[in-house]
């Protein structure tokens, strides 16, 4: 994947860019854990958003070499709202906001919640990976929420 002067714009702009799934599993392979699948993945500069089937994973690369590395995880299970806005004109990018659970315990009495806030460039089409975000946000509270 070549570095042109559009991904450094799109760097400073503070949106990411799709990443192949080739070069993601070359790359994160080593780090996913027993059964786990790269879906897609996004890059910000030197930073890599991978999401995965069990897992959101965030790669942000340290230093002038980059050889020293920060690996984040938010389990797609403590997903429980998904916000999206599309870019509008002139230099509007698009945008999903993720809400999780920070509690370890799903079902506690006092629901702790962390926002992530996720940008794109216009090109870039959204809307799969909102309505994947959601399908598992919405699954997730009706099992949250199951009588026990």
């Amino acid at each position: 994947m070549g570095f042109g002067l559009n991904k450094l714009v799109q760097g400073v702009l503070g949106n990411m860019s799709e990443v192949t799934l080739d070069e993601l599993e070359q790359q994160f392979n080593r780090y996913l854990f027993d059964q786990e699948k790269i879906t897609v993945g996004y890059k910000l500069v030197r930073d890599v958003i991978v999401f995965t089937d069990q897992r959101i994973l965030f790669i942000d690369k340290q230093g002038a070499s980059g050889k020293k590395q920060s690996f984040k995880s938010i389990y797609l299970m403590n997903i429980v709202d998904v916000e999206m806005e599309t870019a509008g004109m002139g230099l509007d990018d698009s945008e999903i906001n993720i809400y999780c659970l920070q509690n370890i315990y799903r079902k506690a009495h006092q629901a702790q919640m962390v926002k992530f806030k996720f940008e794109f460039p216009k090109s870039t089409d959204i809307v799969p990976l909102y309505t994947m975000l959601g399908s598992l946000a919405y699954q997730n509270r009706l099992e949250i929420n199951q009588p026990e």
